[in-house]
């Protein structure tokens, strides 16, 4: 029951604020409390940019001092209302979230780190020298703090302040991350490809991910500012982006209570050290080692598994909504849905698609056959957007598609599997599935952030599908078991059920049958006739011959990037090109006899 096991915690933390003036606590332990809520807020964010998005940031210290900086001038300078400076210190953080977004979300791996330690560096370069402005190291005095009924907060009106806060901050992420957009963020870190394949996109769950993150830590830097009544540039520092990104690591990155648990032991930890600062910085290191290679799922994932207890097997009683295959029924007869002409693309001096061109008729199960390095899956890349061609076009329902990015293709319908299987292997079947149905989880931003009964409700019926789904497909009673732990043939089906949750019009397969036995291969043939039959259409890429032949209403085929032949599977299967291209021509009769056993 986590839904109880949330209450009862978010309870037993309102609890235990209350009681703080009943403690023998002296203002120095206050403000230890105080900086506890501090650091939570700035992690909790950052935890969505690096344990949900797969995003490392070590330049939040920046982001800090924008929220710090706006508060502190938006009050002294123009003379707003401590309330509103603090709503300000938000909007500016989301602005500067977006200007750091721009060109991280573009780069990974040392390059984003570049980046993030370079907007660091800038804003305490700016903030240090630009004192007409920011005050340099004399900084800026007499910034007013919030007050109630014309009361000024004392520091124990602070720490219940920033709990508030901490609570707030927590619900709302907590709403937002258990539904389709926390959903997205990770299917972003674990497999970009097969987000796009689903429509997601990847830039734009990224820069997202950087506003959240950027709008908690200038809350933060908003709330210090406030509560001293004093900034300057000193609070600016690289150390203190470490020491946000150690907290999300340690605590526990991917986890909502990791920021908690890593806010608590490191504030304190830190207090401890404060008068050993070369002592405090070798430990901040040692703790990220520590982290990064003998606990990487931090504090929070190693009480996870200890707590960990067996789940019932049984899943839930599923919802009345049909399943997606079922309730298909789109195209039948109805003339091309995708054309494709002169299709061409070139890496330097090789080739894989040599203008290429052919249609595919709306509600039938069309094969593209050829031998190893024929262009097959170049060409399904093509078609789905992972690969922008140098020539030619492709018009899917009579628009022109080529070129597009792969989350739009996504969103017009067609959906794809793909050669090496790309499941988010970490997650769930069901969410594997849920994310294949992301475009159709009928809910906005604002509602899942918030939690309205209309975001519950569309997760619901979300969920209801998906299990329907699973379970036509024979896995249902795997539902909630994580991907990677399924056996291959049923993680080659789960991909399948991921593009069909999708709702495509034309559902292309890589090589679907690959590493299966002859009996998942039955099987899977009978899937693909089930799927034809919703009204579905299906591009195959195979080279199981007897499963083409079996269930193929046309055949194309390629060989060095060229269409060789087309048509009906008995006309393929005796085309002498064909024969030659997969066995040679030096004994046709022979390759003949191959091609149809």
């Amino acid at each position: 029951m986590p839904g109880l096991h949330h209450a009862l915690g978010v309870t037993g933390v309102v609890a235990a604020l209350a009681l703080v003036p009943l403690l023998p606590l002296n203002d120095f332990h206050l403000q230890i409390l105080f900086t506890i809520g501090v650091n939570y807020l700035a992690a909790a964010g950052l935890n969505v940019l690096v344990g949900y998005a797969g995003q490392k940031s070590l330049g939040h210290a920046g982001l800090f001092a924008v929220g710090a900086y706006t508060a502190a001038i938006a009050n002294v300078d123009w003379g707003i209302n401590p309330w509103l400076s603090l709503v300000l210190a938000c909007g500016f953080g989301a602005v500067f979230g977006l200007v750091i977004a721009m060109p991280s979300v573009r780069v990974s791996g040392p390059s984003l780190a570049m980046v993030t330690i370079g907007f660091g560096i800038v804003v305490e370069k700016i903030v240090t020298e630009w004192t007409d402005i920011f005050k340099g190291q004399a900084g800026l005095y007499g910034i007013s703090a919030p007050s109630i009924f014309g009361r000024s907060f004392t520091n124990l009106h602070w720490v219940w302040f920033v709990g508030l806060l901490c609570i707030v901050t927590h619900l709302l992420l907590r709403s937002l991350l258990r539904g389709r957009y926390g959903r997205a963020f990770l299917a972003v870190q674990l497999a970009e490809p097969a987000a796009q394949s689903v429509g997601i996109s990847v830039v734009r769950a990224k820069t997202l991910a950087f506003v959240i993150s950027a709008v908690t830590c200038a809350l933060a830097g908003a709330v210090v500012a406030q509560q001293n009544q004093y900034f300057n540039s000193d609070f600016i520092t690289f150390n203190l982006s470490i020491l946000f990104l150690v907290v999300v690591i340690f605590g526990g990155s991917g986890s909502l209570y990791g920021p908690l648990f890593g806010a608590v032991i490191l504030t304190l930890l830190d207090a401890w050290l404060a008068r050993w600062p070369a002592l405090q910085h070798f430990t901040y290191g040692a703790l990220l080692l520590f982290s990064l290679y003998l606990m990487p799922n931090g504090i929070a994932g190693a009480l996870a598994n200890l707590v960990k207890r067996s789940r019932s097997a049984q899943p839930p009683a599923l919802s009345p909504e049909r399943s997606l295959l079922l309730e298909q029924k789109r195209d039948r007869g109805t003339g091309p849905l995708l054309v494709v002409k002169d299709l061409y693309k070139a890496y330097g001096g090789i080739v894989p698609v040599r203008n290429v061109g052919f249609s595919i008729s709306a509600g039938k199960v069309h094969a593209l056959i050829g031998p190893n390095g024929a262009g097959k899956t170049t060409l399904l890349n093509l078609l789905s957007g992972h690969v922008a061609p140098n020539g030619g076009s492709i018009r899917f329902r009579d628009q022109e598609i080529a070129g597009e990015p792969p989350h739009r293709i996504a969103a017009l319908g067609i959906a794809r599997t793909f050669q090496n299987l790309k499941l988010f292997g970490d997650l769930s079947a069901l969410d594997n599935v849920l994310l294949g149905a992301h475009l159709h989880v009928e809910t906005s931003f604002l509602p899942s952030l918030l939690g309205l009964t209309a975001s519950r409700r569309a997760e619901r019926a979300a969920r209801g599908q998906a299990l329907a789904l699973l379970t036509e497909l024979g896995l249902g009673e795997r539902a909630f078991e994580q991907a990677k732990s399924l056996p291959y043939g049923l993680q080659r089906r789960l991909e399948i059920a991921r593009a069909l949750a999708s709702r495509p019009r034309l559902l292309l397969l890589d090589e679907p049958a690959a590493g299966l036995n002859p009996q998942e291969t039955h099987e899977l043939g009978e899937v693909i006739q089930r799927i034809q039959a919703a009204g579905i259409t299906v591009l195959l890429i195979e080279h199981h011959m007897d499963l083409v032949m079996g269930i193929s209403d046309h055949v194309l085929v390629l060989d060095y990037g060229e269409k060789i032949a087309e048509g009906a599977p008995d006309t393929i299967r005796q085309d002498p090109r064909v024969i030659a291209a997969y066995l040679g021509a030096e004994d046709e009769t022979e390759a003949q006899i191959e091609v149809v056993a």
